[in-house]
């Protein structure tokens, strides 16, 4: 006669087959990457009970847009340029390619102003919000609040106090999973801030994996700033930097290296849709009319589009694009990336060109702040050399920008990084730009980046046991 004990083990273990076969059947029906699919079904089989409920928390996609999308037609030039007259020829099917991949318009008219670390980009957006008159819209997947922070702070309160409609979004785990010390001196101060896709119980949070990394600031609609910099100290480096004597901070012996850029013309209009959309979908506040969206005066030369990326409908748009550029590059692909862990799709896309005789340069840090990240992308790093693109660390401190340009004529600025989490996992944002002298510029801030060349000698030389452990990291890849 069976013990009660005996009946609990069995219903255990039949709850766990049941959570096994459910991933299965939920991953075969809503996971088309077999990569991503294998590891998922893999996990829930040889760690049963406890890979269905990691798969629950972590690998189920709940994400669906509330509200009603903004329509990227209200915000798109009334005729498509003719970038013909800039565009090399064998560029002009990845510029209808990027139109039917992102949805969006490439506009004319735009001005794009690099703005290097911290030290430059901070006083331009710190002078941009105290300049403001009737609209502040920011997002960062990190704003600290320490003392750089509490700047951005005051001057946004300050904005608000004015009169200014003021909206700050904050992810709710780079900003602080459990206490997000920004978002509630922002509230504190009554400036309308929200937290994207937070909650503190962890059964609550609709996927603890899935995160909005962008950085984008909007002010009255007209001028916008976007790259890879977050709100926070790490990001100042220079000691003779403006800011760095406001905060009274030292030299730093370990910073942050990153890129943003101020862009005026109409692409600001897009920067502004993709902004109202994640604020409505995360607090259900449409944000409409003139003082968020008014007429945007041509400012320059560049024709740009903002590409969106994200788990729900813009599902690997970003990816896609970088592939596009990929097939259509003759000459030079110039990446910078602070991780890089393309899955098999973009490697051999990065790998083809540089068979076909493409210049690629892969500029990547060689220290990043993720060490795991650090040992998985050893061996990804050994496949592109093999293929004959050229890999080159970055040297300390760590370099945090995301670059890309393409036979001197096309170039991707924003917020996602070469891995699966970004293209993938992340909601993320980039602006496309085609024009020769901002690709020109560019390429001349990667020029200026010290670096080092990554040897297949190097890489071969590693020791058998390290070998091991980053192969055993690469595994991870569909997870990190």
């Amino acid at each position: 006669m069976r013990t009660d004990w005996e009946f609990a083990w069995t219903a255990l273990a039949l709850l766990q087959l049941a959570g096994s076969i459910a991933v299965t059947v939920h991953v075969l029906l809503r996971r088309p990457a077999p990569v991503s699919a294998s590891a998922w079904i893999g996990l829930a089989w040889l760690a049963p009970g406890i890979g269905a409920v990691l798969y629950v928390l972590l690998g189920v996609n709940r994400i669906e847009r509330r509200g009603l999308r903004l329509r990227r037609r209200q915000f798109a030039a009334p005729d498509q340029p003719a970038c013909c007259a800039i565009a090399p020829t064998h560029l002009m099917p990845l510029e209808r390619a990027a139109t039917r991949i992102t949805g969006r318009p490439l506009l004319a008219g735009n001005d794009i102003e690099p703005l290097p670390h911290g030290d430059a980009a901070y006083p331009a957006m710190l002078e941009a919000i105290e300049g403001a008159r009737a609209s502040i819209a920011l997002n960062s997947y990190i704003f600290r609040n320490d003392r750089t922070g509490r700047i951005f702070i005051a001057a946004l309160a300050r904005a608000r106090a004015r009169g200014v409609a003021v909206r700050v979004l904050i992810d709710g785990v780079g900003g602080g999973w459990f206490n997000s010390g920004a978002y509630h001196r922002l509230r504190r101060m009554g400036v309308p801030a929200a937290r994207f896709l937070h909650s503190h119980l962890p059964w609550r949070m609709p996927l603890a994996n899935l995160r909005s990394h962008k950085k984008l600031l909007v002010v009255d609609g007209l001028a916008g700033f976007t790259g890879g910099v977050n709100i926070g100290d790490e990001n100042l480096e220079m000691p003779a930097a403006p800011l760095r004597r406001r905060l009274l901070i030292g030299p730093r012996r370990r910073g942050i290296r990153d890129m943003h850029f101020r862009c005026r013309g109409p692409v600001v209009a897009q920067m502004m849709a993709a902004f109202a959309e994640d604020w409505e979908f995360a607090t259900g506040e449409p944000l409409r009319g003139p003082p968020w969206f008014p007429p945007v005066p041509a400012a320059g030369e560049a024709f740009a589009r903002v590409a969106t990326s994200g788990p729900d409908r813009d599902m690997e748009r970003i990816k896609l694009l970088k592939m596009s550029a990929l097939t259509c590059a003759r000459h030079r692909v110039r990446i910078m990336t602070p991780y890089f862990l393309p899955d098999d799709a973009l490697a051999s896309a990065l790998a083809l060109a540089a068979l076909r005789g493409v210049r690629v340069e892969i500029i990547v840090a060689e220290r990043s702040d993720h060490i795991v990240l650090d040992w998985a992308m050893r061996d990804g790093l050994l496949a592109m050399i093999r293929a004959g693109c050229q890999v080159l660390w970055s040297a300390p401190p760590f370099n945090h920008a995301k670059l890309m340009t393409v036979d001197g004529a096309w170039s991707l600025i924003g917020s996602a990084n070469w891995d699966m989490r970004s293209l993938r996992l992340n909601f993320e944002l980039d602006v496309e730009l085609l024009d020769p002298s901002v690709a020109a510029r560019i390429d001349a801030l990667i020029d200026e980046t010290p670096t080092r060349p990554a040897t297949l000698r190097e890489l071969l030389a590693r020791p058998v046991p390290v070998r091991l452990r980053d192969a055993a990291c690469r595994l991870l890849l569909p997870y990190l």
